[in-house]
């Protein structure tokens, strides 16, 4: 079985960090077996709709000196848009993406610094203040 690891950010501002295997934009909610948490410790159910973003990553402790740059230093695929998302709590987000539409619950964003730890991010629309493409 896949697990993925991912760091949550509910729109709360808190944060878990932990891996899923069943994640899909098309449910309400998923599991999140939390990092360091004791062998007989069930999962957590996360629901959607609490949530700021679900960040895919490459690591949990990601390297805490290296800030992410919103600029375009890796390879964009033709088939996806740049895209600028700025989020409630002032936190801008830059990337690349092939299935925003206005009005949508969420969508895929895929960041535009080939350096950062996040592999691909599922931004909850609400979560957001602007979305716009550059």
């Amino acid at each position: 079985m896949i697990y993925n690891k991912i760091v949550v950010r509910y729109q709360d501002g808190r944060i878990n960090k932990g891996a899923t295997n069943n994640f899909s934009p098309e449910k309400e909610s998923f599991h999140l077996t939390i990092v360091n948490a004791l062998p007989d410790t069930k999962p957590t159910k996360v629901s959607l709709q609490d949530l700021k973003a679900v960040f895919f990553v490459k690591t949990f402790g990601g390297n805490p000196k290296y800030k992410d740059k919103n600029v375009f230093n890796g390879v964009t695929i033709n088939v996806q848009r740049k895209v600028k998302v700025t989020f409630k709590d002032g936190e801008v987000l830059m990337g690349t993406t092939y299935d925003y539409k206005p009005g949508s619950f969420g969508f895929f964003i895929f960041p535009a610094d080939s350096q950062s730890n996040i592999e691909r991010c599922f931004i909850i629309s609400a979560s957001t203040k602007q979305v716009s493409f550059i």
